[in-house]
């Protein structure tokens, strides 16, 4: 028997939003006997003529595979969803975008239904899943057992990363990452709005933008690491805090003589000023981090 013909694990899927959508699609193209449900039941339609099984239920799509997968709004719906199913024996792999604290008590849920559970953090859109090209992938954690056995399977839509066995850190991970996504966000509408009063074309200046990001961010990230690791926060900076501390109002009389509000900046400044009011001004931007814990 080739690996082409040895049979594909059965998968069972709760959502289809447009990602539930997407990974069912990618599980079926792979031949994984797929079952799904959704509590509008018109959207398994099309699964269903593409060769997916649906389910009258959320506790009849649970009872046809032993690999679970759920993927709905939030958390008070998984809850919803699988009230009163029998879980015992299932792998619960959990997608759901929650906060880490709703992760773990999830999995103490699941545990104590008998269920062994991994959460998940997807790190990717719709069109990205099915399309390895992408770079698209999913963190998770958890059980390491549950992940190993089902390593192969849940990398078929998208990359899988395992981040540890604490329940919370899949979702701690991608808040993580999409938290420095707004970041840049940010960053990126306070540039275009200080060109877009002028005859500055914001097509062309979109590349200089595209280009200076990652050049600045990729170093600044490696070095915020190794010094958070190390404690050393002064040892090789180039650009020390005294210095760009002292360069903050030029950024804040450009943004007022360009008519554009300073309410992106400012928060960061005043957490840039405050680190050198109680650390040394030959430091780098590393110490700002710290400040941000309550």
């Amino acid at each position: 028997m080739t690996a082409d013909t040895f049979p594909k694990t059965p998968v069972s899927l709760l959502g289809l939003g447009a990602m539930g959508t997407a990974l069912a699609r990618a599980w079926l193209a792979a031949g994984h006997p797929l079952t799904v449900w959704n509590r509008t039941p018109a959207r398994a339609e099309a699964l269903v003529a593409e060769g997916a099984e649906a389910a009258d239920s959320a506790a009849g799509a649970v009872a046809a595979s032993d690999l679970v997968v759920v993927c709905l709004l939030d958390d008070g719906a998984v809850g919803a969803a699988l009230d009163g199913v029998d879980l015992a024996g299932k792998d619960l792999v959990d997608l759901t975008t929650t906060t880490p604290e709703q992760a773990r008590a999830r999995a103490a849920w699941a545990e104590e239904r008998g269920a062994r559970r991994l959460d998940g953090g997807i790190m990717a859109v719709p069109p990205m899943v099915g399309v390895p090209e992408a770079g698209g992938f999913v963190f998770y954690s958890g059980s390491p057992e549950v992940f190993e056995a089902r390593r192969e399977v849940l990398a078929v839509p998208v990359g899988a990363r395992y981040v540890g066995e604490d329940p919370g850190f899949a979702a701690l991970h991608d808040i993580a990452l999409l938290s420095a996504m707004y970041g840049m966000f940010a960053g990126v509408a306070h540039a275009f709005a200080l060109i877009r009063r002028e005859d500055i074309d914001p097509v062309a200046f979109a590349p200089l933008l595209g280009e200076w990001i990652p050049a600045m961010a990729g170093p600044a990230v490696r070095q915020t690491a190794e010094r958070l690791k190390s404690g050393d926060l002064t040892t090789g900076v180039v650009s020390h805090l005294a210095m760009q501390v002292a360069g903050t109002p030029t950024f804040l009389a450009t943004a007022e003589g360009q008519g554009v509000s300073t309410e992106l900046l400012r928060p960061y400044f005043d957490l840039m000023r405050r680190r050198l009011d109680i650390g040394s001004g030959e430091e780098d931007l590393t110490g700002v981090v710290d400040l941000l814990l309550r």
